[in-house]
């Protein structure tokens, strides 16, 4: 009999609300070969944020809410490389009164299980003082949605 792990573990595309096509490229790629580890992040972000201008709820110019990621997380399972194309699937895990936590699933396109998955909190401040402020009434909508 084995024991139980904790080891994080891929997932299918089934518990991700939302997705977003995103392509490698050329520089992607590092000295072994596959996309490096801190493109992973930008894809987390850009994944979120795309989604949330998307919908309306994110003016990065001129709003006066702006997120400001307080800690991240990613576990890899398998390597991606350039020219592979990730569908970044996209779910909120839990809306506080001022912060989110977004959990992305990297996906290749086509397969159904997870090459990597990870996670960001965003803490919603005023963009003046940069200090906590509320989630916005629309932007806390659209984060139920993706719940």
């Amino acid at each position: 009999m084995s024991a139980p792990t904790d080891k994080p573990q891929p997932e299918g595309r089934a518990g991700y609300k939302a997705f977003r096509t995103i392509g490698t490229r050329w520089m992607d790629n590092d000295a072994y070969g596959h996309v490096n580890n801190v493109v992973y992040y930008s894809w987390f972000d850009t994944v979120v944020n795309a989604h949330l201008i998307d919908q309306g709820v994110l003016d990065i110019h001129s709003g006066e809410t702006i997120g400001l990621v307080i800690e991240t997380q990613c576990n890899y399972f398998a390597p991606v490389q350039f020219p592979q194309t990730v569908e970044a699937g996209l779910r909120v895990a839990r809306v506080g009164h001022s912060s989110v936590r977004y959990e992305i699933g990297l996906f290749v396109q086509g397969e159904p299980l997870t090459v990597a998955k990870g996670y960001f909190v965003h803490v919603y401040v005023d963009r003046a003082t940069r200090r906590p402020t509320a989630v916005p009434a629309p932007l806390k909508k659209v984060l139920e949605s993706l719940q």
